[in-house]
């Protein structure tokens, strides 16, 4: 690792990025982005740190690494600490290695939903020239499949995306889809503590009232008066799905009260949570690159060679698999 120079004061840093989707960037993405302006990052075979996903075929990638391995997901997966040194996740976590990093972070520009005191719900709402829309790919969530069907016996809802759709094709960009609707369906594909995704922050970027279900604890993070959630009902039923809906209509033949969803913050407080800062992120691979550690892919011991380490990552592995066929089950039950 060089030190930094007269003319570039940058520490370098040694670094690789493994194991993410197929049309990840590895020289220009989120994380270079961000790391940039503090580090010269040089993206290489041999590096001292690596930041591995966990996604399809490549999802084992990481093993071939001994070096520092820093975990990140915005998936509903959880940290392998047998493997992993640092983790990036969705998790609350106490983890003194963890960083709670939701998806939706990376999607938008968290300080966009930032609202100005020269916001106009008014005008927001008169630019809506539609309904709902709905733009979802995986077709294995029931309660967003059943919520869907319940809503479109009201007004139909226009689905631009792979699961149900009524367009006839695809939209290409999905938050200039948006734009033209009052409301957006913004079910997650499942549910659970911390796990949300782009899925609630686009429509807010596009001004359209998002219809939420997948965080519990979302309201950490956003203002629950800011959207319409299914988890003010508890947990979902028909009947709640049922309430929802007549939530729905009752704000869609009320303008005044739409105007006044709309007012209110996107943020709790209006302020970027700390998960979104990126100064609070910049802080935390200050502390990996700070902190001098023995890899956890160097540390032997009787459980590494009996392959041990291994178990907790291979039981999550089936339980993945397992609750992905029970989902394709029940989403056609």
């Amino acid at each position: 690792m060089s030190s930094p120079s007269a003319s570039d004061p940058r520490r370098t840093i040694r670094i690789k990025f493994v194991g993410f989707w197929d049309d990840f960037d590895t020289q220009d993405n989120y994380f270079t982005r961000l790391l940039a302006p503090c580090y010269r990052l040089e993206i290489c075979d041999d590096p001292d740190y690596i930041v591995y996903a966990y996604v399809g075929k490549r999802r084992k990638e990481f093993l071939r690494y001994d070096c520092v391995r820093i975990f990140y997901t915005g998936e509903n997966l959880t940290p392998d600490w047998n493997a992993c040194d640092w983790a990036f996740t969705f998790e609350y976590s106490s983890h003194p290695r963890h960083f709670r990093l939701p998806l939706w972070a990376l999607y938008v520009d968290p300080v966009s939903l930032v609202k100005p005191a020269s916001y106009d719900p008014a005008a927001v709402l008169a630019a809506k020239t539609k309904f709902c829309a709905f733009v979802v790919s995986n077709p294995l969530c029931k309660v967003r499949n059943e919520f869907f069907h319940r809503l479109s016996r009201y007004k139909p809802v226009d689905s631009g995306g792979k699961v149900l759709n009524t367009l006839g094709h695809r939209v290409a960009d999905k938050i200039a889809f948006l734009a033209d609707y009052k409301f957006t369906i913004s079910f997650e594909n499942e549910s659970y503590p911390g796990y949300s995704t782009e899925k609630i922050v686009e429509p807010m970027v596009a001004g359209s009232l998002p219809i939420y279900w997948g965080d519990p604890l979302v309201g950490r993070d956003f203002d629950t008066r800011s959207f319409l959630s299914l988890h003010d009902q508890g947990a979902w039923t028909r009947r709640s799905l049922d309430d929802l809906v007549e939530r729905i209509v009752a704000v869609d033949h009320d303008p005044a009260l739409h105007e006044r969803l709309l007012g209110m913050p996107w943020f709790r407080d209006n302020r970027v949570p700390v998960c979104g800062r990126v100064d609070a992120i910049r802080d935390q691979f200050a502390r990996i690159f700070a902190t001098p550690i023995e890899p956890v892919a160097r540390r032997r011991g009787p459980a590494r060679a009996l392959r041990l380490h291994r178990l907790p990552a291979e039981a999550a592995s089936i339980r993945r698999r397992l609750v992905r066929k029970y989902r394709k089950v029940t989403a056609t039950a």
